[in-house]
């Protein structure tokens, strides 16, 4: 029986797809359920699966662009599994062991070699200390012995031998083109439409980060015994960011039309590097998490995209994103925004730098972060105080119990 493999739809919208990579051969047999190719579009990557156990004949080759349910490849399940062939072990002839050489040692009355001068004096020495003028010469390099040149080889100094120079090499200038997948062709025309269709600003601070590295150190192991995951940066900074975003809705906005839409939740986007580009998975109802929720569904939504196993809807919905370009050594960057939302925070590497501290200057493992921010909907205002919040947040961890507030004030009911 013949089945047909058709190039499966990535989600609403999407009428191409682009077959990035075949994982078998034309004429192979597969199992049922095997992952045969990998298909790309200009929102997700997705994988196909054998429908049935077969010989596969494949229609479309790598690389092409075709239209959704287009057939790109046939199963012939009526074909029989091949029988597996054992290698076949060569035995190893026995290694010839290569006669014993004996050298004669050369008369040294005799021992002019062709090309070799060797002066009267340097000659009665070399006869005297049992020297040949090839192993004067060994030691020295150029084609006339004198006489200092015999005593020093006779008591092993090293000669002054002419540095070799390597002949100059021609430098490669070979090219290589590749054909854009569809999701970096789709990545590129939003990154350029950001710039052209949004007000994008960006404001920078710092944030000391000894307070959250003592925490991890202090509790990480017994963190990790309980719930099967190690404490991480990006835990505390998605709850902080959910505490700042109640404080300062527009943050959280978006323009739909002629309309501003006002979150009342928070669906934070974690930007992952994944093999196929950028993609950022969306952690839902992050406000209404614990850390401990948010560091294994990070682990979850990360491992899908590295393995590219993570889906449309998994990737849609975002109100914020976090991005992290310290994991890559990047001091300071300003991140570009992901449309429709109107903010993106940054995080960046720890390093070590001295600061003022109480009039005191100490060394601390300092971090800068960056909000970018759509100035058609967030002011200045708003913009620098959100980040200022993120920054007090971090470094005071025990703030976010209180959802930003002061402990005290809330103890006597301050407001």
């Amino acid at each position: 029986m013949i089945i047909e493999i058709k190039a499966p739809t990535p989600g609403e919208s999407i009428t191409e797809v682009q077959i990035a990579n075949w994982l078998v051969k034309n004429g192979d047999y597969v199992a049922k359920d095997t992952e045969i190719a990998e298909i790309d579009s200009d929102k997700a990557t997705l994988t196909v699966n054998a429908e049935a156990a077969g010989t596969v004949a494949i229609l479309v080759e790598a690389g092409e662009t075709v239209s959704v349910g287009t057939i790109i490849a046939r199963i012939d399940s009526s074909a029989a599994a091949p029988a597996m062939q054992q290698a076949e072990v060569k035995e190893k002839p026995e290694p010839v062991k290569p006669e014993p050489v004996t050298v004669q040692k050369e008369n040294p009355k005799t021992a002019d070699e062709p090309g070799i001068k060797i002066t009267p004096l340097a000659r009665k020495i070399m006869e005297e200390k049992q020297l040949t003028g090839r192993e004067v010469l060994e030691q020295l390099g150029h084609p006339r012995i004198t006489r200092q040149d015999v005593l020093n080889a006779s008591e092993g100094k090293p000669q002054q031998v002419p540095t070799y120079q390597p002949e100059a090499t021609a430098t490669s200038r070979e090219q290589e083109r590749k054909k854009l997948s569809t999701l970096r062709l789709k990545l590129a025309e939003r990154l350029v439409s950001v710039k052209n269709e949004t007000a994008m600003l960006t404001t920078f601070n710092e944030v000391n980060m000894s307070a959250i590295m003592n925490l991890k150190k202090q509790h990480n192991e017994k963190f990790k015994e309980q719930f099967g995951v190690g404490i991480g940066f990006m835990s505390f900074f998605t709850k902080a960011v959910t505490i700042a975003l109640a404080k300062f809705p527009q943050v959280n906005a978006m323009i739909d039309g002629d309309e501003l839409v006002l979150h009342k939740y928070a669906d934070i986007g974690i930007a992952v590097s994944a093999p196929k580009g950028l993609v950022v998975p969306v952690i839902r109802n992050a406000e209404s998490l614990s850390l401990a929720d948010i560091e294994l569904k990070i682990k979850e939504l990360a491992g899908k995209a590295r393995d590219n196993k993570i889906t449309l809807d998994e990737m849609t919905g975002g109100t914020f994103t976090i991005t992290n370009g310290g994991v890559f050594g990047s001091m300071m960057s300003t991140p570009i925004l992901n449309p429709p939302q109107s903010a993106i925070l940054g995080m960046h590497n720890i390093i070590d730098r001295p600061i003022a501290v109480n009039g005191q200057v100490v060394v601390a493992p300092m971090m800068y972060i960056a909000l970018s921010y759509d100035h058609r909907v967030i002011d200045g205002r708003e913009s620098v105080s959100f980040l200022v919040m993120v920054k007090n947040l971090l470094e005071n961890p025990a703030l976010m119990l209180f959802e930003g507030n002061d402990p005290v004030k809330v103890l006597l009911g301050l407001s």
